[in-house]
């Protein structure tokens, strides 16, 4: 799922391309990806864009009329840019075309789960009914944090994860930042010290400032063609047996329904494995404890 870094960038590489233009057309080879009535999506055709904004994950287009298209991408929706007008949508991926005088942005989603979605909305209270009150963390103070973080019991990975807490963070920087901060993903936040606090903060805004960045550097003036939740600079996410860049151990894994969440014991859980719910409901009383009991394991199945 395209999380706060990828959101921003795609922002940042429309706002060139479509900025101050007119939206020429809207064409749509799903309509089951507007989830609104009214106003029409027809409304927008001919309106121009006059600013491009985040709210969460979704990107958000606003038109004159005060009119507001909202965009949540969820996790495998993406954006192509052609610059060819009236640019064909993609016969299998594609979901939405929005024709502008320099191009068409296309929207696409992969896989048979078709979750993206499309909100049109007319004046500001409207949309700010879609503003669950999360935390923007990049400027939050401290005292913010944690009042965001500790308002309700959960796990770190839960808590950095619910929009409803904190802004943009999802699966896949939610465990770079805890890796970061030498924080288990199963400690709960009623458990921290002021001292994990500051130090999970100051990972939250140093993590992503540093993926932003990154991912600048990376995109130039091209547009971002290569959004993915998994890239081999990360240190934890989505590199489960391979070797921790800080210390060397193998990174282990929690699956759970559709996600899985990454995490190196040496440096986080002081060396003990997390319980896979159900791996460790199949093998019970031999589910390893340890890094060593897990290498143990492992060599006994080879």
């Amino acid at each position: 799922m395209p999380e706060l870094p990828d959101v921003l960038l795609y922002i940042e590489s429309l706002k060139p391309r479509i900025l101050g233009q007119p939206l020429e057309r809207v064409r749509l080879a799903s309509p089951f990806v507007v989830r609104s009535v009214s106003p029409p999506m027809s409304a927008i055709q001919g309106r121009v864009v006059r600013a491009l904004s985040r709210l969460g994950k979704q990107i958000v287009l606003e038109f004159d009329g005060d009119l507001f298209l909202l965009i949540h991408l969820m996790i495998a929706g993406r954006f192509q840019w052609k610059q060819d007008r009236y640019a064909k949508i993609p016969g299998k991926l594609g979901l939405a075309a929005f024709d502008f005088p320099a191009g068409t942005l296309i929207l696409t989603e992969a896989g048979s789960k078709k979750r993206a979605s499309l909100h049109l909305v007319e004046g500001r209270p409207a949309l700010a009914a879609f503003d669950r009150g999360a935390l923007e963390v990049l400027d939050s103070s401290i005292a913010s944090f944690k009042e965001a973080l500790t308002s309700e019991n959960h796990t770190l990975k839960r808590s950095l994860t619910d929009p409803r807490l904190i802004s943009g963070i999802g699966n896949a920087y939610s465990d770079e930042i805890l890796h970061r901060a030498r924080l288990s993903p199963m400690k709960l936040t009623s458990k921290l010290s002021e001292q994990e606090i500051t130090r999970l903060h100051e990972a939250v805004k140093s993590t992503l400032a540093d993926w932003i960045e990154r991912l600048r550097n990376e995109t130039g003036s091209d547009f971002p063609s290569k959004v993915t939740a998994f890239r081999p600079e990360m240190a934890v996410h989505g590199r489960y047996g391979k070797p921790c860049p800080d210390c060397g151990s193998p990174v282990q894994r929690i699956v759970y329904a559709e996600n899985e969440c990454n995490y190196c014991a040496t440096c986080q859980t002081e060396g003990r494995l997390l319980a896979d719910r159900a791996l460790s409901r199949l093998l019970k009383e031999d589910w390893p404890r340890s890094l060593d009991e897990w290498e143990e394991f492992a060599a006994k199945r080879r």
